[in-house]
C-alpha cells in the first residue's frame, strides 16, 4: 500500500549509475563543441584566404603581365613601349603645371604674413568678430592613449584664439576602460572651461565619433577636424578663420600637413619630403589649375552646416575622400591654405608604412570608384566646366590607372631582360630607358618635369627637411614610384577581395 502512495513520476527523477542519461547530455555537449570549433576553423580559413588572395592576385598579374610579353612580337613591344613611356610623361607634366600653378598660392601666404607681422601681429579681423570654432581631436583611445593627454594640454595652452569663440572637443571611442587615463581627461574640463571631452558609445570608427558630434547642437560656425597625433601651429585655426572671413563663399580651407619626426629613420624622411610635395605643391596647384579642392582628412575646416549635412560615410575607409568629393559634387568652394599649418608622425617603420598606404590605396579605389560619375554627371548647383571635370578625370581615373602603366612598363622590361639580358651597364641603361629612339625625348622631359617640381618643393619646404633630403629623395624617386604602383595595385586587390580587416597602427 505504502507503494501505491509514491508518485508516479519519482522513479523519472532517479538515475542509477548505469543509465544512459548523462552519455546523452555528454555526446550532445561534445557535438556542440565540435560544431564551435569547426566554425572557429572555417572563420580562420576564411581569414587566411581574405588575407593571401590579394598577394596572390597581384601576383599573378606581375608573372602573367610578364610572361605575356615574353611571347609579343617586337612590333607590339615597341607599342607597348611608347605607350607606358607617354602616359608616365603626362604625368610628369601634369605634375609639374601643377607645381608651377602652386607659385600663386605660396606667394599668397606669405604675403599674407608679411601683413599682419608687419601690423604687430594683428589680424584683420576684431577679436569679436569672429566665427565660433569647434575644433575636434578625434581619437581612439588604446591606439592613442600615450600621446592624447600630450595633444590636448598643447591645443588648451597653445593655440592663439580668443577663448569665448573656440571650443577645443576630445572625440573618443574605446572598447575598454583606460583607466587613470579617462578621468584624467575628464577632470580638465573643470580646469579648461572652453575644453568638452565626449566619449562616443558605441563607437568604431572616426566616421562614428564625427557623426556623433554632428548630431550635438554646439552653435558653431566652423568645425576643424584633426587626428589625434596633429600639434596645430599656434595661429593656425586664426589664419583658416581668417580665411573664411575673407570670402563668404569658401566652405572647406585644408592647410598644409608637415611631418615633424623627419629624422627618426630614413623612411619618415622621405614621407617628410612626400608630404610637403603634396600639401605644399600638389594640393593647391591642383586646387588652382583644375579649379577645386580636396579635405585630406585632418588640419581641415568646414563650414558647420555642410559638414552636419554631409556627414561622413563609415562605408568607406577613406571617409575624408568621400566626403570631399560628395561636398564637390555639390559645388562646393574649397582653398588650400599654405598658413594653416598642422605638424604630425610619418610612419618610422616599412611595416606600419605599408599598413597605412594599403588602407589609403583601397580607400582611394573606393571612392574613384564611387565618385567618377563627377566626371560627365551634372552637378547639384552651380555648374562644373570642362578644366574640372577633366581634373576630376585625371585625379579618379587616370591616376588610378597610373598603378597600371607604371607595374605594366615594369613588366615589359623584366620580359626583355630575362630574353636578352643585358652584359654591360651601358645596355641596362640603354634597355631601361631609351629603347626607342622617342623614349629619349620622353625620359629627358620626364626628368626635367621631376627636377622643376622638386625644385619648386625645396622653396616652400618646412623646417623639418634639408636639401640633402629632398635630392635623396629624387634619386630613389623610381623605386618610390614603383612601390607606389605595387600599393595602388594590392589596394585594389584588396577592393576586389572586398577586404574589411584593418587595424589602426599604434603612435606614441
Amino acid at each position: 500500500m505504502a507503494h501505491d502512495l509514491l508518485p508516479v513520476t519519482e522513479p523519472s527523477l532517479k538515475f542509477p549509475c548505469n543509465s544512459p542519461a548523462p552519455a546523452k547530455r555528454s555526446f550532445s555537449s561534445s557535438l556542440n563543441r565540435f560544431v564551435d570549433e569547426l566554425r572557429i576553423a572555417f572563420s580562420r580559413i576564411e581569414a587566411f584566404v581574405q588575407d593571401w588572395s590579394p598577394f596572390l592576385l597581384v601576383v599573378s598579374y606581375f608573372v602573367f603581365s610578364t610572361c605575356l610579353y615574353m611571347i609579343c612580337s617586337p612590333g607590339l613591344i615597341s607599342c607597348f613601349w611608347f605607350i607606358y613611356l607617354t602616359t608616365n610623361f603626362y604625368i610628369a607634366a601634369s605634375t609639374v603645371v601643377e607645381a608651377v600653378m602652386s607659385i600663386t598660392p605660396c606667394r599668397d601666404a606669405r604675403k599674407a604674413v608679411r601683413k599682419v607681422a608687419e601690423n604687430n601681429w594683428v589680424f584683420p579681423t576684431p577679436d569679436d568678430d569672429l566665427l565660433v570654432l569647434d575644433l575636434l581631436i578625434v581619437a581612439y583611445l588604446p591606439n592613442e592613449k600615450g600621446i592624447i593627454m600630450d595633444r590636448i594640454l598643447y591645443a588648451l595652452e597653445t593655440i592663439v584664439y580668443p577663448k569665448h569663440k573656440i571650443r577645443i572637443n576630445v572625440v573618443y571611442n574605446t572598447p575598454v576602460a583606460i583607466e587613470p587615463l579617462e578621468t584624467e581627461i575628464a577632470d580638465l574640463t573643470a580646469i579648461h572651461p572652453h575644453l568638452r571631452v565626449i566619449k562616443v558609445p558605441g563607437s568604431t570608427s572616426k566616421a562614428d565619433n564625427l557623426n556623433y558630434f554632428f548630431t550635438l547642437d554646439t552653435g558653431s560656425d566652423v568645425i576643424a577636424v584633426y587626428d589625434c597625433d596633429h600639434y596645430p601651429h599656434p595661429y593656425g585655426p586664426r589664419w583658416a578663420i581668417e580665411r573664411f572671413m575673407s570670402d563668404p563663399k569658401i566652405d572647406i580651407v585644408q592647410g598644409r600637413c608637415v611631418v615633424f619626426n623627419s629624422k627618426a629613420s630614413f623612411l619618415a624622411a622621405m614621407i617628410a619630403v612626400e608630404f610637403d610635395k603634396i600639401y605644399a605643391v600638389s594640393h593647391p596647384g591642383r586646387a588652382a589649375t583644375w579649379g577645386f579642392g580636396l579635405f585630406a582628412g585632418s588640419n581641415g575646416y568646414w563650414r558647420a552646416p555642410l559638414l552636419r549635412e554631409l556627414k561622413m560615410d563609415g562605408e568607406m575607409l577613406t571617409e575624408d575622400i568621400d566626403s570631399s568629393l560628395r561636398a564637390v559634387s555639390r559645388g562646393a568652394y574649397t582653398v588650400h591654405d599654405l598658413n594653416v599649418v598642422s605638424y604630425e608622425l610619418a610612419p618610422t617603420t616599412m611595416p606600419a608604412f605599408w599598413k597605412q598606404r594599403l588602407r589609403w590605396a583601397q580607400g582611394w579605389a573606393q571612392a574613384s570608384l564611387k565618385h567618377l560619375i563627377l566626371t560627365i554627371n551634372k552637378p547639384a548647383c552651380g555648374k562644373r566646366n570642362f578644366t574640372e571635370r577633366f581634373g576630376l578625370l585625371s585625379l579618379l581615373g587616370i591616376r588610378e590607372m597610373s598603378y597600371y602603366f607604371v607595374s605594366q612598363y615594369c613588366c615589359l622590361v623584366a620580359s626583355i631582360i630575362l630574353l636578352n639580358f643585358p652584359t654591360t651597364s651601358h645596355a641596362l641603361v640603354r634597355l631601361l630607358f631609351f629603347q626607342y629612339p622617342v623614349a629619349y625625348w620622353l625620359f629627358i622631359i620626364s626628368v626635367i618635369c621631376l627636377i622643376g617640381t622638386l625644385v619648386i618643393t625645396d622653396r616652400v619646404k618646412s623646417e623639418f627637411i634639408s636639401a640633402r633630403m629632398i635630392i635623396i629623395f629624387s634619386v630613389t624617386f623610381p623605386f618610390y614610384l614603383i612601390l607606389s604602383a605595387v600599393i595602388g595595385l594590392y589596394g585594389h586587390a584588396r577592393q576586389v577581395c572586398k577586404y574589411t580587416s584593418w587595424n589602426p597602427t599604434p603612435r606614441s
